[in-house]
């Protein structure tokens, strides 16, 4: 069951949204080679508690961290800890924040550095998908509409949209209905109507869509071990069409 989102409600999501995008930035900054992941985590954790909010993830059915820290060919749900960045490297971070009983959630893909070409133009076309995945989020348009347009534009640069993870309302809890695929799938999906809130986050790969989980049970990899990007904006629809509600505004 979609449940719909008022205003009030909507205005307390974008309230920790904006605590969410400045630790987001805040962590991007200190993405530099030789910091470990649990560094990273650390200081996010603490900027989020520091301005009145609570990370969403840190025991979220048991993850053990604030962020989700995926590095190359991982996807999503890294666990931080010892591992260190280096030049060159992709670093995914997937956040979430608590304010007032409400849950914003947001992801970047960080290059470390100078990037190969290929590295920045995957960064490029997830970042671009997720934002004509946005444009489509209008009332009386459906949930597959935003799943083509990722589709689409992932495709038409040689990449590919993992299937075996999606999009998904968010708000009263981190993973609510419905689910927003970023590939189109045999039924357009709900109807589009304002107070819906998602979270619309294109997993795009350099080679094959499949994924394996790791031993942890958490990190998930790219079959291929080839590298994997990861962008997502928390969004409300309104009589207007989208409201991001995580870009710090």
């Amino acid at each position: 069951m979609i449940r719909y989102k008022s205003e009030s409600e909507i205005e307390a999501i974008r309230h920790g949204g904006r605590i969410l995008r400045q630790a987001l930035e805040l962590v991007t900054r200190h993405c530099v080679p030789g910091v470990r992941t649990q560094e990273l985590d650390q200081m996010a954790e603490q900027y989020i508690r520091d301005q009145g909010g609570k990370p969403s993830f840190k025991g979220y059915r048991g993850f053990p961290g604030s962020l989700c820290i995926s590095v190359n060919e991982e996807v999503v749900h890294g666990i931080p800890g010892r591992r260190k960045v280096r030049q060159g490297d992709l670093v995914s971070v997937d956040c979430g924040v608590t304010w007032e009983g409400f849950v914003a959630d947001s992801a970047t893909t960080i290059a470390v550095g100078e990037v190969e070409p290929e590295l920045q133009k995957l960064m490029d076309v997830t970042r671009e998908a997720l934002y004509l995945g946005i444009d489509q989020a209008r009332p009386g348009r459906f949930i597959r509409d935003i799943s083509k347009a990722v589709q689409d534009h992932v495709e038409k640069h040689g990449f590919t949209v993992v299937r075996d993870l999606v999009g998904h309302g968010v708000g009263y809890s981190v993973h609510e209905e419905p689910q927003v695929p970023n590939f189109v799938g045999p039924r357009k999906g709900p109807k589009i109507l304002p107070g819906l809130v998602i979270a619309i986050e294109p997993m795009v790969n350099v080679g094959t869509s499949d994924v394996v989980m790791l031993e942890d049970r958490w990190t998930i990899v790219t079959r291929d071990r080839l590298p994997s990007a990861h962008f997502e904006h928390t969004i409300a629809v309104t009589e207007n069409g989208p409201r991001i509600l995580t870009n710090g505004d």
